[in-house]
């Protein structure tokens, strides 16, 4: 059985490699400071190894200091390099402890498409009843693998015991998993598609028309010396459409991330008017 270790410093990275590890990764909290990455990445260059190393994606859904950190590893002559998605923190209470937020691994797995990209959903789940439904769905989003917790007596682990399951549950969990058929025909897709191409080009047609609109109001700021942000408005809106949204049966994370992302470009549109930019292009 291959064994494997999480590493944070140059000590962890020289004591593991003389015990004769298998395999090394990296923690979220540990990916997100480019001066300890720096100091993992010196210590295996300095030991000449050829080891695999598994880097977990930063606490923050930061995607290039994630990529930065697997760059720093690969600049130590490591190629056999992996991701980790567990998941981001954030602020308040969530069904998740680490909120998925799927498009970040997505987007990584398609700028670096032969990279091993693995999914932890004990660290993303929190709880135990949620490992089997994030495995799934991992699996489902063709995640190379999955990272799961277990422990012989999961109420007497000395960390995060409530997302640790025993190896008889992780037993049946993995039986119960279903893989999907990757090689079956896409051809019967072809139409559904080119619906989702069309509906994509009428999207991209109303954003434009909106930020038009958008710039319209930044103009009439800037003629009555108005500010640009009216927090007030901004909340009231957001609550309205993520409450639409949800009757709609999508989910208000979706709705919020949606709906920040147009107010941020609406925002920087208006912000150039404002300071002499007439067409805010």
């Amino acid at each position: 059985m291959m064994v494997s270790t999480e590493v944070a410093n140059r000590r962890h990275v020289e004591q593991a490699l003389d015990s004769g590890l298998d395999m090394l990764w990296i923690g979220a909290r540990t990916s997100a400071n480019p001066f300890a990455m720096q100091e993992i990445a010196d210590a295996i260059a300095d030991a000449k190894v050829d080891i695999p190393v598994l880097v977990k994606n930063p606490v923050n859904p930061d995607l290039e200091l994630w990529i930065g950190a697997m760059q720093r590893i690969y600049n130590a002559g490591i190629r056999r390099i992996g991701a980790i998605h567990r998941g981001f923190s954030a602020y308040g209470r969530h069904l998740y402890r680490n909120l998925p937020q799927w498009r970040i691994p997505i987007e990584l797995r398609r700028r670096f498409p032969d990279l091993p990209v693995f999914c932890d959903p004990s660290h993303i789940g929190g709880k135990r009843e949620l490992i089997a439904p994030l495995s799934q769905q991992a699996l489902d989003m063709s995640f190379s693998g999955l990272i799961i917790e277990s422990h012989c007596d999961p109420d007497c682990a000395w960390s995060d015991k409530g997302q640790q399951i025993t190896p008889e549950v992780l037993n049946f969990i993995l039986h119960t998993l279903v893989l999907r058929d990757k090689s079956m025909s896409t051809e019967s897709l072809a139409l559904l598609r080119q619906q989702i191409d069309r509906i994509d080009d009428e999207l991209l047609e109303l954003l434009d028309r909106r930020m038009k609109v958008a710039c319209e109001i930044g103009r009439y700021k800037k003629e009555h010396s108005m500010p640009v942000i009216q927090a007030g408005r901004y909340n009231d809106l957001m609550e309205r459409r993520v409450r639409s949204a949800e009757e709609m049966g999508m989910s208000p994370e979706f709705m919020r991330a949606v709906l920040a992302a147009i107010h941020e470009e609406s925002v920087r549109k208006q912000i150039e008017i404002v300071n002499g930019h007439p067409l805010g292009k």
